[in-house]
């Protein structure tokens, strides 16, 4: 469907925001800036921030559905043939091919890991959206794989991935803040990213394998013979 005038002037003015509010927030940190600042930067009022922005850290955390809902998109759109450990294992080194942002550990990912580390409420903040995250990737691991309300596994998965993931962004940002560049910690983290998903494979690498006939049957391709091959 095709944008309106009045949804796209809402979106600019909302990414106007939250645009000010992070140059304010890089420049003299999260706790040191008010709503009313950003409010005054932006040019519009503080009523129109907090209709924008429940909190200032929402304000701070503007991609949060972005990155809540990356590990459902990952899952959803691994290959036939793919399992659940090997789309996380792909998404993950593309990322790290192209700079892109969304594990964290893009141009400018130490910037926004020091004023997390200089605010509490960030802390807290960054805290839950890893607790979303692995409540969401968990739900969806459950959904795909048809596990009943009391296997444990989707959960254990969610949490080993992304536990991976979140440990490899970190230690590559700290090594930023100590002043390497990132393409020697991009060439490093993906030989780190090749070893560690090499240890998820070994334990849980074949579970949620998308079924190579089940896909053939949605294009209206699949024939007895491929059921035969596929079944253990």
């Amino acid at each position: 469907m095709e944008e309106g005038l009045r949804e796209r002037k809402k979106r600019e003015t909302r990414q106007r925001i939250a645009d000010m509010a992070m140059g304010l927030f890089m420049i003299h940190g999260f706790d040191n800036v008010t709503v009313a600042q950003v409010a005054r930067a932006a040019d519009v009022s503080v009523n129109t921030v907090f209709n924008y922005f429940g909190t200032k850290e929402d304000l701070f955390a503007d991609r949060q559905n972005e990155v809540v809902d990356l590990s459902s998109k990952v899952v959803r759109e691994r290959r036939p043939g793919e399992s659940i450990v090997a789309a996380f294992r792909r998404d993950f080194i593309d990322a790290l091919d192209t700079g892109d942002w969304r594990y964290g550990m893009g141009e400018g990912a130490e910037v926004f890991g020091r004023l997390v580390g200089e605010s509490p409420a960030l802390i807290a903040r960054m805290r839950e959206v890893e607790h979303l995250s692995a409540a969401n990737l968990a739900a969806i691991v459950a959904e795909e794989t048809g596990a009943g309300p009391d296997d444990l596994t989707p959960q254990l998965v969610a949490d080993q991935i992304l536990s991976t993931t979140r440990l490899l962004a970190r230690h590559a940002i700290r090594r930023k803040m100590a002043g390497e560049q990132w393409p020697e910690i991009w060439a490093d983290a993906r030989t780190q990213a090749t070893r560690a998903f090499d240890l998820l494979e070994s334990g849980i690498g074949g579970y949620g394998r998308r079924s190579l006939v089940a896909e053939a049957a949605q294009e209206g391709g699949a024939t007895e013979e491929q059921d035969d091959a596929d079944r253990p």
